[in-house]
């Protein structure tokens, strides 16, 4: 449902913002206008992912689609990004030849943006935390409002002084916030797409908590990767010379590794020498 009102209200909002855009010569209007239409393709792009990630694994898909909530991070941090490129380029164009600007209008769509974008990002504020394709989303509507509150100041200021250069400089101040806001969601996402381990997750930590098991000599094979943008895997050898401790240990361990470490889907294989276990595998550390 957030994804939804997400999309309709900002869809409305990038007409609206467009057309006073061209009608009062803004460049900082048109700047965010666009800005908001790659958001809505990212909204849509990341709604897709959570229906996809909500399928059931298959044969050839054992994990089910759980993945494509990591493209769609990916996807919306290079989409922004080739976007502001653009945004940059007419601004710096406009910088050098300033024209007048309706500034009253400017500042009234930019109100309404500030409340439309405010509004999207509190739908999206309590599950920012848990889910990078959320957060992705969040970030992007909270940037958008905190860009329409400069584009507002920017209308009130050419308005008092007269710098016509102002309206071109906020549009440069656009594509810096939109760059750092997208910069860390663009390196998290290209990790996680390449299976590292989740920035939330300590791996020594991880390592010395199973080491620190009863009857556990050495850790081997140990792999810990996202299986989603809310979902982490491990799998490792326990090499226990004294035997498999029973299913009670396991559990245990699986528990503290979700509790303690945010790992939902563990696989642990116990053996008995480290020569089976550790001695025949290349890559020993994580």
């Amino acid at each position: 449902m957030a994804f939804a009102v997400g999309i309709v209200l900002n869809t409305i909002f990038i007409v609206i913002e467009a057309v006073y855009g061209y009608i009062s010569n803004s460049t900082a209007l048109i700047a965010d206008a666009g800005h908001n239409l790659s958001d809505v393709l990212g909204l849509i792009v990341a709604w897709i992912a959570v229906i996809l990630s909500k399928r059931p694994p298959s044969e050839r898909y054992t994990y089910g689609l759980r993945g494509s909530s990591i493209l769609a991070a990916l996807f919306n941090a290079v989409f922004l990004l080739i976007a502001v490129g653009a945004i940059g380029w007419q601004a710096v164009l406009r910088l050098f030849n300033p024209e007048p600007v309706a500034e009253v209008t400017v500042m009234i769509v930019a109100a309404i943006g500030i409340v439309i974008n405010g509004f999207t990002a509190l739908l999206f504020a309590s599950g920012r935390k848990s889910d990078l394709n959320i957060q992705g989303a969040y970030l992007h509507m909270a940037a958008d409002a905190a860009v329409s509150a400069g584009v507002v100041i920017a209308a009130l200021v050419i308005m008092f002084t007269g710098w016509l250069w102002i309206d071109a400089l906020t549009s440069l101040a656009i594509v810096a916030v939109i760059v750092w806001g997208t910069w860390g969601l663009l390196r998290d996402s290209t990790a996680m797409s390449l299976g590292a381990v989740p920035s939330t997750i300590d791996p020594a930590a991880v390592r010395r908590y199973l080491e620190q098991r009863p009857g556990v000599t050495e850790v081997c094979d140990l792999h810990i990767w996202p299986m989603s943008t809310t979902e982490v895997a491990l799998t490792c050898h326990l090499v226990m010379p004294s035997g498999h401790p029973g299913d009670a240990f396991l559990v245990e361990a699986t528990h503290h590794l979700n509790e303690d470490f945010g790992i939902q889907h563990t696989t642990i294989q116990i053996v008995t020498s480290p020569v089976t276990a550790c001695a025949l595998v290349p890559d020993r550390a994580v």
